[in-house]
């Protein structure tokens, strides 16, 4: 049939064609079908084929983990870090039809000086097929309002630059908030599948809260708390209690209560809600099945889809408060820690050894040079007298108390009395009373008798010392008696 629609068309282009087709052999006929069936095939398949040009628009500051969620979800390890406007990916795969695609993923450095680069990664025509995504830095939760404010921001500005025709916006907007009326609990069915509505139901859509979607954006928005493996240590170094953790939550929840944002908590070094992120944006993305529930019970491992959190649910947080109170304000409560002043320790660099030796070389040669042998005491003496002339003399009183070797009694006993008389002449004169307990009378008879021996004895033994070799000292005791 294929084959006869085939020849009449050529036959009416071409004169001498109707001969050609005739006279034609059968296989390159059923070759010809053969082509046409996979041409056709082709093109349905191509038709069913999952969208490209997807865009995830990543914000933050800087240091909150943009990059490596991003190289988590493509499944790299290592990577390096760009600034500006870094251009990552994740891969995406239907297993339905067998398709592959990239979603790209672009991360936007947290230096506001960069923000015009937006316009690289989201231009005009690429509005509908993009998704914000906003990192939170659980590590440090006084920044956390502050940031979704200063980038939700960012964000707007962008839009309202782009120039988008109000027709084209208010259908987006619309389309946002018609994602987030619709939204359905998908473990309210049966075996975890969402539960489907009725023709009437699905005509009734449930309004708005008075605080929900009140800034939309036109576009989905996706709000990741990362680092939350961090809340331990808030418990531990800044006292951090459960009512303080659920005050964090419920000021993140109602900021994206406002733009219809999703919130998930995400740890990459626990590798906690990293699977969840990413089934999540391949449905906002590309309209994949998502059958998780809601998470709110374990604190670091928080999920809420777009369309679940309204402000009753946020209020069973509040019950939990003792000391805090709904409408405090975030600022007062979660306060910003002391910057601990460290002191760094000028680092000492050493010099190089031929520097030091010559600057060692250049010292020395302008030192004097010093005299061989050995050092002169240049210390001042005191006039009086040294301490090795008062050594002399004590080795000399010394010597002549002690009995030295050669020496017979007789110079002992001179020796004895001469040191006798010396005192009792030191003491005061012969007629002075008081001057030793020896009465007068025996003093003033014997003085002179006494002196006149000794004297000769003194005689002798120097005579007999002068033939003998007697140490040093033993003549100076020699002399101080002769002197005396």
């Amino acid at each position: 049939m294929a084959t006869s629609g085939r020849s009449a068309l050529l036959s009416s282009t071409s004169a001498g064609s109707k001969s050609t087709l005739e006279s034609s052999n059968p296989e390159e006929e059923d070759g010809q079908n053969l082509w046409s069936t996979i041409l056709s095939e082709v093109s349905t398949h191509s038709r069913s084929k999952l969208p490209s040009g997807k865009n995830v628009l990543v914000m933050g500051e800087v240091g909150s983990g943009k990059t490596t969620l991003v190289a988590k979800l493509q499944g790299i390890e290592e990577y390096m870090k760009g600034r500006g406007l870094e251009y990552l990916y994740f891969s995406v795969h239907d297993d339905d039809i067998d398709d592959y695609t990239r979603c790209n993923a672009w991360v936007l450095d947290g230096d506001l000086y960069h923000k015009g680069l937006q316009g690289v990664a989201v231009p005009v025509g690429s509005i509908e097929d993009t998704l914000l995504l906003i990192t939170v830095d659980m590590s440090r939760p006084w920044n956390a309002l502050d940031s979704l404010q200063k980038w939700a921001a960012v964000a707007r500005e962008h839009i309202d630059k782009l120039r988008v025709a109000p027709e084209k916006l208010r259908e987006l907007e619309h389309k946002i908030v018609k994602q987030f009326q619709e939204y359905t609990d998908p473990g309210s069915g049966e075996d975890g599948m969402p539960q489907r509505r009725s023709d009437e139901e699905e005509g009734v859509l449930l309004p708005l809260g008075d605080n929900t979607l009140t800034h939309n954006l036109g576009i989905p928005v996706v709000v990741v708390c990362t680092k939350c493996d961090a809340i331990s240590t808030l418990e531990k170094e800044h006292d951090y209690r459960d009512e303080h953790l659920d005050f964090i939550q419920s000021h993140i929840r109602h900021f994206c209560l406002q733009y219809g944002a999703s919130l998930l908590y995400t740890s990459v070094k626990e590798m906690k809600n990293l699977d969840i992120l990413y089934k999540y944006l391949v449905h906002r993305l590309y309209g994949f099945p998502f059958h998780c529930p809601a998470q709110v019970v374990e604190r670091d491992a928080v999920f809420i889809p777009s369309g679940w959190d309204n402000e009753k649910k946020i209020a069973i947080l509040h019950e939990n408060f003792q000391t805090l109170k709904a409408d405090d304000s975030y600022e007062d409560v979660i306060v910003k820690p002391p910057v601990r002043k460290i002191v760094h320790e000028k680092e000492i660099q050493a010099e190089d050894d031929q520097v030091f030796l010559v600057k060692l070389q250049t010292l020395l040669a302008k030192q004097p040079a010093v005299t061989a042998g050995r050092p002169v005491d240049t210390t001042s003496r005191a006039p009086t007298g040294s301490p090795r002339t008062s050594n002399r003399s004590a080795a000399a009183n010394v010597a002549n108390t002690m009995p030295q070797s050669g020496q017979t009694s007789e110079g002992v006993l001179a020796n004895f009395f001469n040191s006798l008389l010396t005192k009792k002449a030191g003491t005061g004169g012969p007629g002075t009373p008081g001057g030793n307990n020896t009465p007068g009378t025996v003093r003033k008879s014997g003085s002179k008798l006494g002196l006149s021996d000794v004297q000769a004895e003194l005689d002798r033994i120097s005579n007999r010392e002068t033939d003998s070799d007697l140490s040093n000292a033993n003549d100076t005791a020699a002399t101080d008696g002769q002197d005396t």
